[in-house]
């Protein structure tokens, strides 16, 4: 396995043991629906959580978050309305990133709620 696919299964790792650290409930990983792939699905309180989880070894090139681009939101926006259909659930819906940088000396995690909403895309209002 490549290195940067190695440090992206262990950055999920880690953005699940923080979730649960929080509270969160962890209802799947790596679910994929078609084309999508949803890193983590949760659920907080009454709120089903989709989230995608970015990691890096550095910033140097900018914060892993940026990386979750419009077309990577319209995706998983797409796929958690798959999955709210086949799992029959009714809860609202919120879009999480933890952004994550590995460094050999410190791993820093950085969890950002509503990272983005599908009313920002038209298409999903």
């Amino acid at each position: 396995m490549a290195q940067h696919n190695e440090l992206g299964k262990e950055g999920e790792k880690q953005a699940v043991y923080f979730l649960k650290s929080k509270g969160f409930v962890i209802l799947e990983t790596n679910w994929r629906h078609e084309k999508e792939e949803v890193d983590i699905i949760a659920k907080e309180g009454n709120e089903l959580v989709i989230v995608e989880v970015k990691t890096r070894s550095t910033d140097y090139f900018g914060d892993p978050e940026e990386a979750v681009t419009p077309s990577k939101a319209r995706r998983l926006i797409h796929a958690a309305e798959a999955y709210i259909e086949l799992s029959g659930l009714d809860m609202d819906v919120r879009f999480d990133v933890v952004s994550i940088i590995m460094r050999k000396d410190k791993t820093t995690i950085d969890h950002i709620g509503d990272a983005f909403f599908a009313s920002d895309f038209p298409e999903y209002e």
